[in-house]
């Protein structure tokens, strides 16, 4: 908490100045302190997640704006963001940039996701990477347009207990200035339920919802995209040592402001930003745990 002090002069007088001044040192003090008051509340306002017993089911969804059967793909995985069972289906899409060469750069492509989606490729036996391509708690799954196959590939995963335990802290950074958080202060931990062989690793995947492009080149010219749930941060994978991890980080949400144009509005950050951690067993991909968190106010 920031504290603001200022020196008072006093004089001696038989006029009326000192209550005047009295007056409004007082209402000067007033005011201070609930613009202090306000500031400590907003630098000191936190929401945490801590995820269940049962297994929760990561869904990663490898899209590009420059890919033509990636729109419907895209309005599949937002349905899930907002599906009333968060203990069961966390989604995330991670925007590859194999497609920026082909007529369209998207903006929201990395090419650590494009590492990632041939990683989990790799380890399964795979070779061929592609979009629209779905993951299921770290297993790939062609069929994920049919929601009797989908959802049963969610029920195998949450019937399981969980492997790990999963905890997220947020705080937002709020500028005096603006009243409008510019970060968000990141604290996950992780902690293996049985220390084994296998190595585990940590991740923390910061969304954006609420994203639009209009697409001027490429398969998807003349048409406008809506995204959520963009992956915008990837930070890991940071092992686990002796059962545990954390990673604490603060999180700027300028940047991702300036590169998604000038429609986004920074002022409801508990609309439009969200923390995911994960712990994935380092050898096979499957990821043994998740929590979700959106930014809080």
């Amino acid at each position: 908490m920031q504290t603001l002090s200022t020196p008072l002069s006093t004089r001696s007088s038989t006029s009326r100045e000192p209550a005047r001044h009295a007056r409004a040192v007082r209402g000067f003090a007033l005011v201070l302190a609930l613009a202090t008051s306000g500031t400590a509340q907003a630098a000191t306002a936190m929401c945490t997640a801590h995820s269940p017993a049962h297994r929760v089911a990561l869904v990663e969804l490898y899209s590009s704006e420059g890919c033509n059967s990636c729109p419907p793909a895209d309005r599949w995985l937002s349905q899930w963001k907002g599906d009333g069972v968060p203990e069961s289906v966390v989604p995330l899409a991670l925007h590859v940039d194999y497609w920026n060469s082909l007529g369209w750069t998207d903006r929201f492509s990395q090419h650590r996701f494009t590492e990632r989606q041939q990683s989990l490729t790799d380890r399964a036996g795979g070779h061929t990477i592609y979009t629209p391509e779905v993951f299921v708690a770290g297993r790939e799954l062609r069929s994920w347009s049919q929601r009797s196959s989908f959802e049963s590939r969610v029920q195998d995963v949450t019937a399981s207990p969980a492997q790990a335990d999963v905890a997220i802290a947020l705080a937002p950074r709020v500028p005096l200035a603006t009243g409008a958080a510019a970060a968000l202060d990141v604290d996950a931990t992780f902690t293996a339920r049985a220390t084994g062989s296998d190595r585990l690793n940590a991740y923390v995947a910061v969304y954006e919802n609420g994203l639009s492009s209009q697409v001027r080149a490429g398969e998807n010219s003349g048409v406008t995209l809506h995204h959520e749930r963009v992956v915008r941060q990837w930070i890991g994978p940071v092992p686990l040592v002796a059962g545990n991890a954390r990673i604490h980080q603060d999180v700027a949400l300028g940047a991702f402001d300036r590169d998604a144009g000038a429609g986004t509005n920074t002022s409801s950050p508990g609309n439009k930003f969200g923390v995911v951690a994960f712990v994935e067993n380092a050898a096979t991909g499957d990821v043994l745990q998740v929590a979700d968190l959106a930014a809080c106010h």
